[in-house]
């Protein structure tokens, strides 16, 4: 896995646990090749579709 790839979402997941605190750290950890299904746990998590969760993921 890329150093951006790592560095890039733990900004992000920081951000996101702020947003959605009852997000938890095993709710965002990073699995190389298992980045769908994270998403789509995440999108179920939060009542958001893929399109919506990756729009806030972009946007914060």
């Amino acid at each position: 896995m890329s150093t951006n790839i790592i560095g890039y979402w733990d900004k992000k997941k920081e951000k996101l646990k702020e947003k959605f605190p009852f997000i938890t750290e095993e709710d965002l950890r990073y699995n190389e090749g298992k980045e769908k299904e994270m998403i789509e746990m995440l999108g179920n998590k939060l009542g958001k579709s893929k399109l919506e969760l990756l729009n806030i993921i972009v946007a914060i």
